[in-house]
């Protein structure tokens, strides 16, 4: 997971590949909190890892339950099955809606004292109508802060009170689903003697999630009855039961991304477009009704039981006016599809939108009016016209097939590309929903970069989304951007570069390390460090399994950081770097490393031979002095005895061997920054190149922190 201030995407093309999605949130939460009412133990399968349902198993465990997290995804709760839960508790919440608001009406029927709460957004986000509801009932619910908000106390030291059952219970439908969904799960705790009847006041917003409730109820063996959607009966004698075991479908919300992915970009040559593996046509989402909007603006979407598969069919994509009152959460994907689209799009019934983890109508309006759209909003709709003349030049990406020069506009990102787009620094208001959405805004035809701020927040229900895209997405080489930190020995220039890779979210190249694994390797194939086994080595280098992560290096599955770090490892890397075809296939190995998001890598010819292309060449240097005593303190600390002027000798000796040498001498590049970090600290030091970097960037934002 991305844990960065921001993520900057390069320009993207073209998909190709499967993609596994996570478990639904929205069943996931469901599936839990019924696990915990019910009688016996209940195994969850493919549960969404997630910030939300990570905040439910906490607060269950609280509660009494018993969770057994087995490892991946799989977890075991035994629950409460009619006994009392463990109180007095404070439950934290985080910004699950899917947590909080279910869970309050699920323990003002168990009975007992509790205290819910959660983060600022949750303590904004409306609870009343809940309140309301439970309170005709006869529960004692307080509020903290404001009224209708969390944070929330209920206060039942002395058990549930008398309940007031012979009468409906009437709950506001037109604000959140989630409301009616939480008294659902809730009442059948009070229907074991009489029937619970429960009438919705105005529409019934979000109906496909409700449609989920009852479907879920009814495996754990509570069957509901309702009439048009407007009144539902719990019978009477309703008592819940585990399943035993229960799958949780993948997350159809999630879906819409790659989805509109395989809409909006081009199959790679020879791949049809892109696979989701986890969901199918048949799914009980309601979000799955996201692929009839996607068809209707030109996607080809096919499909079995438990898969999709996507691919590119009209282009431009077609403006659309929909009522999206059957897919909520879903529809906020089809606000950025119109960006691709030949006309207006709009989008009606969303005013459930403004109560959800932020305002989403304002916040998509915002950011696509950054992106170069022109926007309208209302209290249940947005509309949106494209950027002027933004898809009359999109055609094919690099690596799609080979147009007739008659026959297809240009490439994305090429010369003469649509100027109606503009880059952005998408602010995502710890929305994950946001986040993903407008990662879709770096296959636009004019080839602009985007920025997605605070990418962390798809933890919520995603937490490897980046990762995933990335997986399916191809783009030109030189779209994908590459910073170089060269220097002399001792300069710094590997751990300014390792720090730089990680605030950026960039892979991370040391190039000094790629010589010693090689040599390692070599050895443990029983190779000569010599002529002769030139040829075999060069080809096993072409493939080395190399992989820089958390500060460690891996070969394969192997942990090397510190076998090649020893004096002999050194030696051995020199004679290896002395025979050329090795050379050369590490050149290509290195290479490699140019994968989405964008790579930061160091050595001593990384900006002059390895990339001579990439945007951002430094140079790091530092005195020989200066270096000498950072080596001296190095040693010292793993117990060696070492003397400063042997060290600075040994330093300038090198420094002078290096910079002669035949093949790819020290020295700057013509364009590389000098960077001198004798008096600077590390800090001070990534500081400056990520200033540098900024001033690269095409949007105007703050430098990061």
């Amino acid at each position: 997971m991305y844990s960065t201030a921001f993520l900057d995407l390069p320009p993207m093309q073209a998909v190709s590949g499967e993609v596994h999605l996570p478990g639904s949130k929205s069943i996931s939460n469901r599936v839990l909190l019924l696990a915990a009412l019910s009688r016996g133990t209940t195994t969850v399968h493919d549960l969404l890892a997630s910030d939300d349902t990570r905040v439910m198993l906490d607060a269950l465990r609280q509660i009494g339950c018993v969770v057994d997290e087995t490892g991946g995804s799989t977890v075991c709760i035994t629950g409460l099955g009619g006994r009392a839960p463990l109180s007095p508790a404070k439950l934290f919440m985080g910004n699950a809606g899917t947590a909080m608001r279910p869970l309050t009406a699920a323990l003002a029927l168990l009975g007992g004292e509790f205290e819910l709460s959660g983060v600022p957004r949750m303590h904004e986000r409306p609870i009343g109508d809940l309140v309301d509801a439970l309170r005709q009932l006869g529960c004692q619910i307080d509020y903290l802060g404001n009224d209708g908000y969390p944070p929330l106390r209920i206060a039942h030291a002395q058990g549930v009170p008398a309940l007031a059952l012979s009468a409906p219970i009437r709950v506001r439908g037109d604000v959140s689903s989630q409301f009616l969904t939480a008294l659902l799960m809730a009442l059948p705790l009070a229907a074991a003697t009489q029937a619970v009847v429960i009438e919705v006041v105005g529409e019934l917003i979000s109906k496909p999630y409700i449609a989920i409730t009852l479907q879920l109820l009814a495996r754990f063996g509570i069957v509901v009855e309702h009439q048009n959607w407007q009144r539902f009966t719990i019978p009477a004698g309703s008592k819940y039961q585990s399943p035993g075991s229960i799958h949780v479908e993948a997350d159809a919300s999630s879906a819409s991304y790659f989805i509109a992915l395989g809409a909006i970009a081009s199959s790679a040559t020879g791949e049809k477009g892109i696979k989701i593996q986890g969901i199918g046509l048949d799914s009980i989402q309601g979000d799955i009704r996201f692929v009839e909007a996607a068809r209707a603006m030109g996607a080809v979407v096919t499909g079995g039981a438990n898969w999709l598969q996507i691919e590119r069919g009209a282009w431009p994509l077609q403006a659309i006016d929909l009522d999206c009152n059957h897919i909520p959460d879903a529809a906020m994907t089809l606000a950025v599809m119109a960006l691709y689209a030949n006309g207006t799009t709009t989008l009606r019934n969303i005013a459930s939108w403004r109560v959800k983890e932020t305002d989403r109508i304002a916040a998509m309006a915002t950011e696509l009016r950054k992106l170069g759209a022109t926007v309208e909003e209302g209290a249940d709709f947005i509309r949106i016209t494209p950027p002027a003349a933004s898809t009359s030049t999109a055609g094919p990406p690099q690596g799609a097939s080979a147009p007739s020069e008659d026959s297809e506009p240009r490439a994305a990102g090429s010369v003469g590309a649509p100027s109606g787009w503009k880059p952005a620094s998408i602010h995502t208001y710890d929305d994950h929903r946001v986040a993903m959405c407008f990662s879709l805004a770096a296959f636009n035809p004019a080839g602009l970069p985007v920025r997605i701020e605070d990418p962390k927040c798809v933890a919520k229900t995603f937490p490897d989304y980046f990762e995933a895209l990335f997986s399916v997405t191809q783009t030109a080489t030189d779209h994908i951007p590459v910073i170089c930190i060269d220097g002399p020995t001792a300069s710094g220039k590997g751990t300014v570069a390792a720090a730089v890779a990680q605030r950026l979210g960039y892979r991370f190249l040391d190039s000094g390390a790629m010589y010693r694994i090689t040599a390692l390797a070599a050895l443990r194939a029983g190779l000569a460090i010599d002529e002769g086994h030139e040829a075999r080595i060069a080809a096993m280098a072409q493939n080395l399994p190399v992989r820089f992560e958390g500060g460690k290096v891996l070969l394969g599955g192997d942990d090397v950081t510190d076998a090649i770090r020893t004096e002999e490892a050194g030696m051995n890397a020199s004679r290896v770097s002395a025979l050329p075809s090795v050379r050369t296939a590490l050149v290509q190995l290195q290479h490699s490393f140019r994968r989405l998001p964008g790579l930061v890598a160091d050595g001593r010819d990384m900006g002059t031979v390895i990339f001579p292309d990439a945007p951002l060449k430094v140079y790091l240097t530092a005195s020989a002095a200066c270096r000498a005593e950072r080596r001296h303190k190095q040693l010292i600390s793993k117990g060696f005895s070492a003397s400063i002027e042997d060290l600075r000798a040994d330093l300038e000796a090198r420094d002078a061997r290096d910079s002669t040498r035949s093949v790819a001498p020290l020295k700057p590049a013509q364009d590389a920054l000098v960077l001198d970090n004798s008096t600077l600290t590390i800090d001070e030091a990534v500081n400056q190149v990520l200033a540098w970097w900024q001033e690269r960037q095409p949007f105007a934002v703050s430098a990061p922190g």
